[in-house]
């Protein structure tokens, strides 16, 4: 990755020019920038699918209605991590001044993967168990908030003791750490035998397969990460007894076929749970964006917490 200047772009009909103030570092940026995302951007190109900034000029009605607002800049394609972006008009989100900037910048991508799984796809119900791998993430910690906002139960599962340890005193029901327990015998004896009956994974691998075969008879368990690069692997008799379910999520798909009315809905709930801190990263140091390879470095640190932003800017 390198920095180059680049002529300002300028917005076409019904599109905004944004002046950025900050974005996030995630795993699907560094996934487009492995060539191993859902979609390939055309070379050269600019990651950054996330961000906060002010709308500068637009064209249309609704991007003239935009300028001079702060908003959060739904990028999916990337192009975030410079000071200056053109995005559909519809693809920015007016904020409440509640929320500071290095909320805002994280405003979707996490708060409305997890808000989505749990509150209008697997509709968790209140004290359900939820299973969840990668539990120690900023988004798993929003599912275990978001347990306690709406009533459900988390069952989280980490690697380290230490880890299950701190899930526990902030709120998860229940935790379990990898290294030095079964998953599978943990979440028998914690749902008296029954399984989980509603379960979420971003990890795969062996950790994910035993998270499937933990699942209770009509199960659901949704995938939406691949953190450990290698496939689930379990027997195909666990699904048809029960039956049992296992379905990917992938929020730009379904974000893609909701209306707008819809997405405007979601919007404010997610700003709505922010303000009541249910729906808030953790966010870590910042860099300047002249020094975009130190912050990837950061962010890819092992152990590291927080997320890493890029400033672009006041």
């Amino acid at each position: 990755m390198q920095i180059h200047d680049v002529p300002e772009p300028e917005p076409g009909p019904g599109q905004v020019l944004v002046r950025l103030i900050a974005s996030p570092i995630g795993p699907a940026d560094f996934l487009t920038v492995r060539g191993l995302y859902g979609h390939r951007p055309e070379l050269p190109a600019t990651p950054g699918a996330e961000g906060v900034g002010i709308v500068e000029s637009g064209r249309g009605l609704l991007g003239r209605l935009r300028v001079g607002n702060r908003v959060a800049v739904i990028n999916e394609g990337g192009g975030n991590w410079q000071e200056k972006v053109v995005v559909s008009a519809l693809r920015v989100v007016p904020l409440s001044r509640q929320i500071p900037d290095d909320q805002a910048a994280t405003f979707f991508v996490n708060p409305a993967t997890a808000f989505i799984m749990t509150r209008l796809v697997l509709k968790v119900p209140p004290q359900a168990w939820l299973l969840q791998t990668a539990a120690g993430s900023n988004l798993g910690r929003m599912v275990i908030r978001l347990g306690r906002h709406f009533g459900f139960r988390t069952i989280n599962v980490v690697r380290r003791r230490e880890q299950a340890e701190e899930l526990l005193r902030a709120g998860g029901d229940a935790a379990i750490a990898t290294e030095s327990e079964s998953l599978e015998d943990r979440v028998q004896a914690l749902t008296g035998g029954m399984g989980a009956p509603f379960a979420l994974d971003a990890v795969g691998g062996e950790t994910g397969s035993a998270a499937a075969r933990s699942l209770a008879p009509g199960g659901r368990l949704l995938v939406f990460g691949t953190l450990a690069e290698e496939p689930l692997s379990l027997p195909s008799r666990m699904l048809f007894l029960g039956t049992k379910r296992i379905e990917g999520f992938w929020l730009s798909e379904w974000a893609g076929r909701q209306s707008i009315v819809s997405m405007m809905r979601l919007f404010r709930r997610i700003q709505d749970l922010m303000a009541k801190g249910v729906l808030t990263t953790e966010t870590g140091p910042s860099f300047p964006l002249d020094d975009v390879q130190g912050a990837v470095r950061q962010a890819l640190a092992p152990g590291r917490s927080g997320k890493i932003l890029l400033r672009m800017g006041a």
